[in-house]
């Protein structure tokens, strides 16, 4: 008897393939028989500000095993419109000067690291030699690095850009400059949150083919969105879409920097592999991925907050100001979910969020894993924590009485979101939430656990965060599901997989709604050929949106298979039952017909091919007097469907973290995390608590170690893993205390939201609260307002506040 498989810890399908090194990732594409593959290189700007006065390429064209070099000016003649800038992916109105590279650049760089020039060669050793040999001229130009450079615009990124403001966006609700000047108490904060980025295990890569007798372009490249870099690609090489098939094998972690497309490579490689008939290969290495690869989270915050004496909201205005870097093809994205997101759980009655997006001579910033969440986050529980220290209450009763109640749901904030639609949250129990997560950590017993570390000399703190996550967003997703003549089912989604597990929970869900053994399920990813129409991975929405589509999907197959099982069996359809792949009549499983020989009759044969397909010839099924196919169907046991949602679903969770400080040395310990999740109905716990740990990993991260360090002159200082640093398995947490709350959506088919970004979300805030309380012990004046925080940093502020 088939075992309903939603909401089990069923093992993941794809670990043993990646444990045993049998991985298939971009840079181990080759290309079987045929031509040679050649190898790219690219040649990036050692300046973050200059003017391109000369390139000298002579050096290298007569260099043997080089079979192409290019600069901007050699683009045109290869296809005209790649000489045009690269796509600002997501306009919006506010984004009065958006601005975006070109493939190669053209007259001036803005970044250190922005490519120059392109060479294709033999092997990458030769194509580095190459790129050496490249002799640039330059007059450098003062270089605008920080917020701070930014704001007082002594100097402009784009000399078109006045004050290099790229985008001022601004939202209110009610009037909250007026409720905070009559509100009994007034608080401001000032807040800092440091650049730091993705740095996936698998930087970039990308193949091409080109098939010039089938004037068709074949695209191997590690991304979050294979259909937006194949449309990407048709457009910049003058193909139409039918003509290239972008396939992305696995991927080693995205996290948000790989759905920007289509870098500059991804563009270059399939123009090279065209003008030259040789596939070519681009693999990023790990320097080029710190200096030319996008980075996030730097923001300047500055909240003024009026509340009761219970520490109810009466208004909140925040300001605060983004470094998007030096172009912004993803647009305003990662801002507007700061100020949207920022609200978190709360309802703060009369709300206003203003904030300018300014360019500086840094790489470019797109979303990384929580995308503006984790600043918005961070800004709002802070200052939960600051009123809660001025009444001299608990923090969990000040977040409390400031929570949108179950009763209240749907709850509109009245805010436009990223996806342009409402900032309306579907559904959740908040309260419920900080019970779980009180009785998780120890909250009200943790007063005597600090008292009795104190008189040991020890400082122990405690830190608590709460969060809203927009999941799910649209457009759509689609899915196709086959079953095939051997009873195997195969299935096909648009978006990508860069490890959530995808292969075994839409497995589950397939398996679920049609009735067949988990392992007869096969699921495929990212590749155009099996599914054209598709959006991409992040903003935590796969399962929410190719989940509904393949749980559509699949219901579409199921209701063919019962019909044409109930013709073969003599019942009504509504009779019908699917076991293990097996169609039965309900209460006479000897009446049953597998789901493989139901695939042979549902394509009318003219040719036998094996005993089984003998079922399906003209002689052996179908009435006569009817057509073999039906008017209203098509032949194939199969069903396609699409999902598509009038607005985001919200999941929502809650962190709570025990820290201590070292009295001499200010190192950070980590001696309890917990966690609290809502993200409604769960396919596999597992894989959404292997989510959660592998995002408390990387908030531990950003919360004390990684950041992105820039010198005066727009020089990355630390990029490389000598430098940057990062959280090993023992500054990780050794164990996560992890509960759920399960509030269905009643957005989709399946009552779920999402859980991807979940873990990363509230770490600095929570952090920030855990120290702070540690180090007021006996300083209780200090105040943590900058984050990610070091061990020598903390010194300091102890030093100023002794």
């Amino acid at each position: 008897m088939t075992t309903k498989l939603m909401g089990q810890k069923v093992q993941r399908v794809e670990d043993q393939r990646f444990l045993r090194g049998q991985g298939r990732y971009v840079d181990d594409v080759g290309i079987a028989g045929g031509a040679r593959l050649l190898h790219a290189a690219v040649l990036r700007s050692p300046h973050a500000h200059a003017r391109i006065l000369d390139i000298d390429v002579e050096a290298v064209l007569d260099l043997e095993g080089v079979h192409a070099v290019w600069t901007y000016d050699d683009l045109a003649d290869l296809a005209a419109p790649m000489a045009e800038p690269l796509p600002l992916l997501i306009p919006h109105p506010a984004l009065t000067h958006g601005r975006t590279q070109y493939a190669l650049a053209k007259d001036e760089v803005n970044y250190a690291g922005e490519a120059i020039a392109f060479v294709v060669a033999d092997d990458r050793y030769v194509a580095e030699d190459a790129i050496g040999r490249i002799r640039v001229s330059y007059e450098t130009l003062p270089p605008v690095v920080g917020i701070d450079a930014a704001r007082e615009a002594r100097s402009l990124v784009h000399e078109d850009v006045p004050g290099n403001i790229g985008a001022r966006l601004e939202q209110n609700v009610g009037d909250a400059p007026a409720a905070i000047k009559a509100a009994p108490h007034t608080l401001s904060l000032d807040l800092t949150v440091e650049r730091s980025a993705c740095t996936p295990l698998e930087g970039r890569g990308t193949v091409a083919r080109w098939e010039p007798d089938l004037n068709r372009l074949q695209v191997w490249t590690s991304t979050q969105s294979s259909t937006g870099v194949r449309a990407a690609v048709a457009v910049k090489l003058g193909l139409d879409l039918g003509q290239v098939d972008v396939i992305t094998p696995d991927v080693g972690g995205g996290f948000g920097v790989k759905i920007n497309h289509p870098w500059p490579e991804e563009l270059l490689v399939p123009l090279a592999a065209r003008a030259l008939g040789r596939p070519v290969k681009f693999t990023e290495d790990r320097r080029e991925h710190f200096i030319s690869s996008a980075h996030e989270r730097g923001q300047v915050q500055h909240i003024e907050v009026g509340f009761d004496d219970d520490g109810r909201l009466l208004g909140l205005d925040v300001e605060f100001w983004h470094d998007h870097g030096a172009y912004t093809p993803y647009g305003l994205i990662v801002p507007i979910i700061t100020s949207t997101q920022l609200l978190g759980p709360y309802k703060p009655h009369n709300y206003r969020v203003v904030f300018e997006s300014l360019y500086t001579n840094t790489v470019m910033v797109t979303p990384y894993r929580g995308a503006g969440r984790p600043q918005g986050c961070y800004a709002m529980e802070r200052t939960m924590d600051a009123i809660a220290t001025y009444l001299g209450k608990d923090r969990a009763d000040v977040r409390a009485v400031n929570f949108i109640q179950p009763d209240e749901f749907p709850f509109d904030q009245g805010l436009i979101f990223q996806d342009g639609r409402e900032l309306e949250y579907d559904s959740g129990d908040y309260p419920a939430s900080l019970e779980k997560i009180k009785a998780l950590v120890g909250w009200d017993e943790f007063p005597a656990f600090q008292a009795e570390m104190a008189a040991q000399g020890r400082r122990v703190g405690i830190g608590l965060a709460c969060y809203v996550e927009g999941t799910g967003v649209g457009p759509y997703e689609g899915a196709h599901v086959h079953i095939e003549t051997s009873g195997k089912v195969k299935v096909a989604t648009g978006l990508t997989t860069q490890g959530q597990g995808h292969a075994t929970v839409f497995a589950q869900l397939v398996a679920d709604e049609l009735g067949v053994k988990f392992e007869d399920v096969e699921v495929v990813t990212g590749d155009t050929r099996r599914m054209p129409y598709a959006v991409g991975t992040f903003a935590s929405r796969a399962a929410v949106m190719s989940g509904s589509a393949i749980h559509l999907a699949a219901k579409r197959a199921k209701e063919k298979a019962l019909k044409i099982a109930a013709d073969a069996l003599e019942a009504a359809p509504e009779d019908l039952e699917i076991v293990d792949g097996v169609v039965s009549v309900k209460g006479s499983p000897g009446a049953s017909i597998d789901l493989g020989t139901v695939s042979v009759l549902s394509n009318p044969l003219r040719y036998a091919f094996d005993e089984a397909s003998k079922a399906a010839t003209q002689f052996s099924v179908g009435d006569p007097g009817k057509p073999p196919v039906a008017e209203d169907d098509e032949p194939g046991l199969e069903g396609r469907d699409f999902y598509s949602p009038e607005r985001a679903t919200f999941a929502s969770g809650m962190h709570a973290v025990i820290v201590e400080t070292d009295p001499e040395t200010a190192e950070i310990k980590i001696l309890k995390y917990a966690v609290v999740h809502d993200c409604g109905h769960l396919i596999n716990p597992m894989i959404v608590e292997g989510q959660i740990h592998g995002g408390v990993a990387q908030g531990v991260g950003g919360a004390l170690y990684e950041r992105m360090a820039y010198d005066e002159s727009g020089q990355l200082l630390n990029a490389s893993f000598m430098d940057f640093l990062m959280p090993y398995v023992t500054e990780v947490p050794d164990g996560i205390d992890i509960d759920h709350l399960e509030t269905p959506s009643p957005l989709n088919p399946l009552g779920i939201k999402g859980a991807g970004e979940a873990g990363v979300i509230p770490s600095a805030a929570v952090f920030a609260a855990a120290i702070e309380d540690a180090e007021r012990v006996d300083r209780p004046a200090l105040a943590i307002t900058a984050m990610p925080i070091s061990p020598s940093e903390l010194y300091t502020l102890r030093q100023e506040h002794p």
